[in-house]
């Protein structure tokens, strides 16, 4: 079957195919060069053959024309090199083509792999996600009305009149999750082949939070290492000694990961610096100014993440820009004045349910609905006939 997979040319199906996502990679030769680094030519065909939801081996062989025997040991590579996510449910295993961000992108560097030229892919990615900060690949995944991603407040910074629910709460994301991982801060990583380190000294390593159905996947190919609630919980406390901002999914139900984000590293911070200041979907809170306390200090002007703070001139209080606070609470601490503390946005704001629905709203305002309507009706009539079960709940 080797013609089907012999030559680079099936990069551009693949961008085509992944471009069908609910956020694509926009074309262009910085990420024809990334991706010809990330897939092997028989590995750019088969992921460009892949339907738009979980497939069995059996489907894959079908839509690749490759047999399953010689098929599997494909994916097998591929899920080890996190471009693939193997989905085993009910004795069977499913097959999902990830996404570039998030997705293989932060894979490719969540793992120590001596197979890449880790600084040219670094430096590579670099150019490719910052070289157009108004458009490219930073408004495909930032200018959206659904955001991809959501803040979280420090918890012993909320007010005591406050509550706020579950999914508001990162340690109780953590407490609620049925298994738990740490890895690698791709983000950290990535800089580091680029010859940068953190700021605010942040870890590179056993920082980054994974949950669920994808903290399993990410343990079994050697991304991260299981933890206990207790583990990860030290985990977050290491995060707020470093003022650090907790990004979780917009999700409500079964959130899959939370990372732990500084204002010079983390690429999510960065987009809203760049001005999609609704990049983010904010916490409930917003940072209120004491201004018979400040003393213009500073100190949290340079801990804010995403430079929502700011002295407009000399010895004047700190002033906070509420279109662009993310209420995560990061910058409370470092006032020696006590000037600073959190007090409700005043407007509510309720996450998808799901990832599905997170997806689906994507989809929709992106216009991209048609083909996965489609390719789902199809799916089901497939397994239909063939065979009826269940699908299995993709993270």
């Amino acid at each position: 079957m080797g013609h089907h997979v012999g030559s680079k040319s099936s990069i551009v199906p693949l961008i085509d195919r992944l471009n069908k996502y609910p956020v694509g990679l926009p074309d262009s030769e910085k990420l024809r060069e990334i991706l010809a680094l990330l897939f092997a030519e028989n590995e750019a065909y088969i992921a460009s053959r892949f339907p738009l939801e979980e497939a069995t081996l059996d489907e894959l062989s079908h839509a690749t024309k490759i047999t399953a025997q010689e098929l599997l040991p494909q994916l097998e590579r591929m899920c080890d090199k996190g471009l693939v996510m193997d989905l085993p449910y009910e004795g069977r295993t499913y097959y999902l083509l990830l996404p570039g961000l998030i997705g293989f992108f932060e894979l490719t560097f969540m793992k120590s792999r001596v197979d890449l030229p880790k600084e040219k892919v670094a430096r590579l990615m670099q150019e490719y996600l910052y070289e157009n900060p108004q458009g490219g690949m930073a408004k495909e995944f930032f200018d959206s009305k659904t955001p991809l991603t959501r803040a979280l407040p420090y918890e012993d910074q909320i007010p005591v009149s406050s509550t706020v629910t579950s999914y508001e709460n990162a340690r109780e994301i953590i407490k609620n999750a049925d298994y738990r991982a740490v890895g690698l801060c791709y983000c950290r990583h990535k800089k580091h082949h680029l010859g940068e380190e953190c700021a605010k000294g942040a870890p590179m390593e056993d920082i980054c939070i994974s949950l669920g159905a994808g903290a399993r996947f990410l343990v079994r190919r050697g991304f991260a290492k299981e933890q206990t609630e207790e583990q990860l919980l030290t985990v977050l406390d290491r995060a707020k000694q470093l003022n650090l901002t907790h990004i979780t999914d917009n999700i409500r139900n079964k959130p899959s990961f939370i990372c732990n984000c500084c204002s010079c590293c983390c690429e999510l911070l960065a987009g809203v610096q760049a001005g999609y200041h609704d990049g983010i979907a904010k916490a409930p809170f917003l940072v209120k100014v004491d201004e018979e306390r400040c003393t213009s200090c500073g100190l949290c002007v340079t801990a804010c993440n995403v430079a929502a703070l700011d002295i407009p001139e000399k010895k004047a209080p700190v002033e906070s820009d509420d279109t662009i606070c993310l209420g995560c609470g990061a910058c409370i601490s470092t006032c020696p004045q006590d000037a600073l503390s959190l007090i409700p946005r005043g407007e509510e704001y309720l996450p998808p349910r799901n990832r599905r629905e997170m997806m689906k709203k994507r989809l929709l305002e992106r216009g991209r609905a048609t083909p996965f309507v489609v390719s789902g009706v199809k799916k089901k009539i497939r397994r239909m006939v063939k065979k009826p079960g269940k699908d299995p709940e993709i993270p």
